[in-house]
């Protein structure tokens, strides 16, 4: 475990590139180390934020005065592997997640190839159960085991346990400001066995592919065609491409009843839930059918003046152009998310953690 008592600013530690400066950095390599640092913090008494990839985070300017535990644990284990029950998959909490995704369809290992791309730590993908492309990581967990703040003691949960929703979980309804009652150590996967994915469930990526929905395709292919697809949407880090400076999707799909999806244009993406009375909208929609286009923001008499704005690629996120605040970003979200709620009676939801910051 190291320490590091002055990093500059929180934005080191995120995709987004904005927060002011940390208390106290402390850097975790193992579980142990993990538990460790968690005790240490809370022994103290000081507020406590967790770090994986930093993809999901939006830290106000002022930043985060207490201790802030940057997860880097790495490395998995297959504990079983046959025909008929598939391969579990332990990995440890930082593992990075497109590395792992890429290790499984590697060894023929099915279930996660849909989920490609997205940047940050495997620790990270059940607390809001993480998803794209038709597929939520939620499908593949068979477990986690956690450090639990409340009971100082190492727990595990299956997936009911877990309480999995959409962009929602039980790990995340108990993180407040960033602080989570569970820290997350290791993530079990139970992964079917061979080279052919999951069925594709989205009708975009299902094209790509030239299959139906709900067939199969070979993973690599599923794969190669999730990043080409995340990639033109700016959703694939890369350090010189301004439009991935961002935290992904900034804003959560709106789930609305049957009749509020019905009081839209009819040309509106709807997406019906199964088994239930509600129906998923799409943000993207929403957001440019409010009159804010790709690239919104750029405008230097903006309210960022120009520092942030939304993707050029994408409508969902809200980039960092160079020198961006957390400020700026937030001018931009606001923005929108009043802009949305005027034209169509909706509110939008941020997807990322606001840490000492708010819409």
């Amino acid at each position: 475990m190291t320490e590091q008592t002055s990093l500059g600013t929180l934005a080191d530690l995120t995709t987004l590139g904005v927060g002011g400066p940390a208390g106290r950095v402390v850097e975790a390599a193992s579980e142990q180390e993990i538990i460790d640092a968690v005790r240490a913090a809370d022994d103290a008494g000081e507020p406590l934020l967790v770090v994986g990839g930093g993809s999901n985070l939006v830290v106000g300017d002022q930043g985060f005065a207490g201790t802030v535990l940057h997860i880097t644990s790495t490395g998995y284990s297959v504990d079983s592997e046959d025909s008929c029950g598939g391969v579990s998959l332990v990995v440890q909490a930082g593992h990075n997640w497109d590395d792992l995704v890429h290790t499984t369809v590697l060894h023929a290992y099915s279930g996660l190839e849909a989920l490609s791309g997205i940047p940050g730590s495997t620790g990270a993908t059940p607390v809001q159960n993480v998803g794209a492309y038709g597929s939520e990581v939620s499908s593949t967990i068979a477990s986690l085991r956690v450090w639990d703040r409340q009971r100082n003691a190492v727990q595990t949960f299956t997936n009911s346990e877990l309480q999995f929703g959409y962009r929602d979980s039980l790990l995340k309804r108990t993180t407040t400001a960033g602080s989570p009652r569970y820290v997350v150590l290791t993530v079990e996967f139970q992964l079917a066995l061979g080279r052919m994915s999951a069925p594709v469930r989205y009708a975009e990526l299902a094209r790509i592919l030239d299959v139906p929905v709900g067939k199969r395709a070979y993973s690599l292919d599923v794969r190669r065609a999730v990043l080409a697809l995340r990639a033109s949407k700016g959703m694939v880090l890369d350090a010189d491409d301004r439009d991935t400076w961002s935290t992904g999707s900034f804003f959560t799909n709106p789930i609305v009843s049957r009749d509020v999806a019905d009081a839209l244009p009819p040309e509106a993406p709807r997406y019906p839930l199964h088994g239930t009375d509600q129906v998923k909208l799409s943000a993207a929609w929403l957001i440019d059918k409010a009159g804010y286009a790709k690239g919104f923001g750029l405008d230097p008499d903006s309210a960022s003046a120009g520092r942030a704005a939304l993707s050029t690629k994408h409508t969902l996120a809200i980039t960092n152009r160079g020198g961006a605040t957390a400020a700026d970003v937030l001018a931009i979200a606001r923005e929108v998310r009043n802009g949305v709620q005027r034209r169509f009676g909706l509110q939008l939801e941020a997807e990322p953690l606001l840490i000492g910051c708010s819409l």
